[in-house]
């Protein structure tokens, strides 16, 4: 079987290694190829991963190359996480909407609107260049903005095209936790678009036990979310938000936060740069420099949070990288690739999942998965204050996606 990795020379590369690892021998991968634009960025990684080699890390058959026609031909599967623009991008999507006044954030309102209009004219090439050179190929997607992404690629791929984001099953993961249960015996009942979504119930044969978990103090203060909207705030709910619905629900605190401090692309941006033109002379110096990396970009994250109330501590920070989303995307491959049935939440194509939304709109609801591939599950009404938000952000979502694919100023405005 062959993999390719769009954009691998970027930084999360050894973590979808790592992922891929863990299932390799199931699924017979044969050939794992990175695809970048960049071959000093794919030089770097290559050496990283032959770093991790010694701890199992890096065995896969891997191959770079900067030809997108030659990674993609013959492909089985295609994991899409390019960053066009770079780092560089980000910044200027976060900066220019906060000096306005108004969120600036990588995936929601303006910043993830211009990062959409960014990316999807070399992500439609893409796709044409897949359908082209590898039909058959599934395509896996983690560039953001994840849905909408999947939507304006939906028409050229189909079925084919699934987005895959870690937000749902890390919150799904810590609740399980604080119910001290395993996720494989409990039903998450989570609906939404891609960064916009709720955690309704979470469901085995004796009933919901979300309301306990609202209800138990001690318990419902360990979560995420939270420190982000308030233990009442979420008991007014009854559910628990996505936590990027912060960026909506408190958008004042989140542009007050990054005028008086650094910003996300910031500090990844210089943390990036030293990095890649670091002087490592050996793939252990290599990989012992990505590990450094990675767990003082971790506990910058747990600083973030921190210095907004949430309930991690510092303590927290992981000794080895978790492979996050990649984990996710594994499973999916695993279950494509085996036509074994296994219970994702995916981006898809909607076909009755949300009622309040097109048989077409991408949306992030569990799905069934299996060789045929992720079939959403119907999730029923939901409510109404819920079902207008999503509703106009899918309305964004296709002018963007039309403006995008016309040109269109008249359409972007």
């Amino acid at each position: 079987m062959k993999i390719v990795l769009l954009g691998g020379g970027g930084f999360r590369t050894p973590l979808m290694c790592t992922a891929l690892q863990s299932i390799a021998e199931r699924v017979s991968v044969s050939e794992l190829v990175l695809h970048d634009v960049s071959l000093e960025r794919l030089q770097r990684m290559r050496l990283v991963l032959d770093g991790l080699g010694d701890r199992g890390e890096g065995r896969l058959p891997v191959r770079v190359t900067t030809d997108l026609d030659e990674a993609v031909d013959g492909a089985d599967f295609v994991w899409c996480a390019i960053r066009v623009g770079g780092l560089e991008g980000r910044l200027i999507d976060e900066q220019v909407p906060v000096r306005e006044g108004v969120v600036g954030q990588e995936t929601t309102g303006p910043g993830g609107v211009c990062f959409a209009l960014r990316s999807l004219p070399a992500l439609l090439e893409i796709a044409r260049v897949v359908e082209r050179r590898a039909r058959h190929a599934w395509f896996i997607n983690f560039t953001n903005p994840v849905g909408l992404v999947v939507e304006a690629l939906q028409p050229v791929l189909g079925s084919r095209v699934i987005g895959v984001c870690d937000t749902p099953s890390g919150l799904c993961s810590r609740v399980s936790r604080l119910l001290a249960r395993p996720s494989s015996e409990l039903w998450f009942d989570y609906f939404g678009l891609n960064h916009l979504g709720w955690l309704r119930a979470v469901v085995d044969e004796s009933g919901d036990h979300l309301p306990e978990l609202l209800a138990d103090d001690a318990a419902v203060c360990q979560l995420h979310e939270a420190g982000l909207f308030g233990v009442e705030r979420l008991r007014q709910l009854g559910m628990i938000p996505n936590e990027y619905l912060y960026y909506y629900e408190h958008a004042k605190s989140a542009v007050d936060a990054v005028r008086h401090g650094r910003g996300r692309a910031d500090y990844l941006l210089a943390q990036q740069r030293a990095f890649y033109t670091a002087g490592f002379a050996t793939p252990a110096e290599a990989a012992a420099g990505w590990r450094a990396a990675w767990r003082q970009r971790e506990r910058s994250y747990m600083a973030e949070a921190m210095a907004r109330g949430e309930a991690e501590v510092e303590a927290e920070v992981e000794v080895e990288p978790s492979p996050g989303y990649a984990a996710v995307a594994a499973q999916l491959l695993e279950a494509l690739a085996r036509n074994t049935r296994r219970v994702l939440i995916l981006n898809t194509a909607n076909r009755g999942g949300l009622a309040c939304l097109d048989a077409q709109a991408i949306v992030e609801v569990p799905c069934v998965v299996d060789g045929q591939g992720a079939a959403p599950v119907a999730v029923g009404d939901v409510p109404p204050a819920a079902e207008s938000l999503m509703q106009t952000i899918k309305h964004v979502e296709r002018l963007t996606i039309r403006a995008a694919a016309e040109s269109s100023t008249a359409q972007h405005l």
